[in-house]
């Protein structure tokens, strides 16, 4: 590398469990976006180095700030499948995630390693995101984060999350375009055949309502809408199904599911539809009457809420290939 590139250093964490296609498919990335930067006459260059947490831990100066500055531009906790280790990150480590943020480097996540980072308590009242599936067990443990996960990445400046296992190569892009040049981000796309343009989290994700509440009365209202979903529904059948008030039902089955009876109904159907669309061949119309809609253009407007892509889209993207 000549002196007039500017080398942009980027950390991951190779924590316990890390995914290691994600660790070492950071790597690649980068090289090719360094070959991209080259072509295109942009003078930065990225530098990965891969870091165990035992090595940070042990020797501490060799990764520190000595001079008051981070050496890193960003800072990344990969996914992981199944690792203990993101829900009781090492107190050292979190010691020098802060040190590294305090001195300027952005502090990335990955899906479960959105636990690590917010356990230093870095994202108290921000913005987040995670895997949807962990996402109950995220606001659970950390309530005071604002958790999205209908998003895929989240870019709140010196903190950047994002969703699935897969959201590395999001986040890879991000840093990417952020630390370089967009150009170089929307080519290293079309390169890797990766879809540069915006995403959501929730166009994958599946309805897995919340049965382990420990409520019985909620429990049968929940078992009476799946085995009637495609029929009409009120809040009164329901609660008078469960022998409670409407009040008391409402207030008991929120406090249980995290969503109110309506929400849930209609997370219910529109993962009917999702499921009708891709394993029959149906209209839209017919699959709005099959999941308990007789007003098509309604069902329509509440796809598109909960899913983020009209049903046309979805059924472009998941079935129609």
């Amino acid at each position: 590398m000549t002196d007039q590139n500017q080398i942009i250093k980027i950390a991951a964490v190779n924590y316990p469990g890390a995914l290691q296609s994600a660790v070492y498919g950071f790597q690649e990335m980068f090289s090719l976006a360094n070959n991209l930067c080259k072509e295109q006459k942009i003078k930065q260059r990225f530098s990965l180095d891969v870091l165990r947490v035992d090595d940070i831990i042990r020797i501490p100066e060799k990764y520190n700030c000595t001079t008051g500055k981070s050496p890193y531009k960003a800072i990344i906790l990969p996914p992981s499948i199944g690792s203990s280790f993101c829900s009781n990150p090492d107190q050292q480590l979190k010691d020098w995630l802060l040190l590294h943020h305090s001195s300027g480097a952005v502090i990335c996540s990955v899906c479960a390693g959105a636990f690590i980072l917010a356990s230093t308590g870095l994202l108290q009242k921000r913005p987040a995101t995670t895997h949807w599936g962990l996402a109950s067990q995220f606001s659970q443990k950390f309530p005071e984060v604002i958790t999205d996960c209908e998003k895929l990445l989240i870019n709140d400046g010196d903190l950047i999350t994002t969703g699935g296992l897969m959201a590395w190569v999001n986040l890879g892009m991000e840093l990417i375009a952020q630390f370089s040049s967009s150009s170089v981000m929307r080519q290293l796309g079309k390169l890797l055949l990766i879809d540069s343009g915006p995403r959501e989290q929730r166009y994958y994700q599946i309805f897995s309502p919340k049965l382990d509440h420990g409520s019985k009365d909620i429990l049968k209202a929940q078992h009476f809408m799946q085995s009637n979903f495609s029929t009409p529904i009120s809040v009164t059948m329901l609660s008078d199904l469960c022998c409670l008030s409407v009040r008391t039902f409402l207030r008991r089955f929120t406090r249980s599911t995290g969503l109110t009876p309506i929400q849930y109904l209609q997370k219910l159907r529109v993962q009917k539809a999702c499921d009708l669309m891709e394993t029959a061949d149906f209209s839209f119309d017919e699959i709005s009457q099959k999941v308990g809609y007789e007003d098509c253009s309604a069902f329509r407007k509440v796809f598109v809420k909960i899913i983020g892509l009209t049903m046309k889209d979805y059924k472009k993207r998941f079935v129609n290939k």
